[in-house]
């Protein structure tokens, strides 16, 4: 066995990339504070050609330094929108047919390999903010709740790890049933 070298990587440049079938899923970062985070939500997002990004309130946009360093690139491949809060990126996604998930512990979630997203819908994503997760005024606009289980003595994992998780499971489900 032996790594592969980058030009047996096959990678795609940005116009192709801008042309290929995209996951029809959309990521809502509310509030989101760090930049890495962001940087490598953008990046992961890239990896599963999402839809895009939409970044709320205090959520940094591109172009940024600290973003790019995690980013390497994606902020140039993947499609984002900033608003200057959740609820109007919400709004503007239930109007497109979105359906609106928020990826939180709540009363009413279903885990996450319980969670099978239907081929013929769009998926809006909710991630929240580091401390404060997912805002209130969101979840009472969410049409579902999805959990990642988790048992150790810590009851969350980082925002960007909680993309990546459920960004992979919503890339294996849809692209395993589309």
């Amino acid at each position: 066995m032996r790594k592969l070298n980058v030009d047996e990587l096959n990678r795609v440049s940005v116009e192709k990339f801008d042309q290929l079938e995209k996951l029809p899923v959309v990521c809502v970062l509310d509030n989101i504070r760090s930049q890495h985070n962001i940087g490598s939500i953008f990046r992961t997002s890239d990896a599963f050609r999402i839809c895009g990004l939409y970044l709320c309130g205090i959520t940094a946009t591109p172009p940024n330094r600290e973003i790019n360093k995690s980013a390497l690139g994606a902020t140039e491949s993947v499609k984002w929108q900033y608003f200057d809060n959740t609820l109007s990126a919400v709004a503007q996604l239930k109007s497109e047919g979105y359906k609106i998930i928020a990826v939180e512990q709540a009363t009413e979630s279903i885990f996450l390999e319980d969670y099978c997203p239907a081929t013929s819908e769009k998926v809006a994503l909710v991630f929240g903010n580091e401390v404060m997760g997912v805002s209130e005024e969101i979840m009472y606009e969410i049409d579902a709740c999805i959990e990642i289980p988790q048992f150790g003595t810590k009851h969350s994992f980082n925002v960007s790890v909680t993309a990546a998780i459920v960004l992979y499971h919503f890339h294996l489900k849809l692209r395993k049933n589309g």
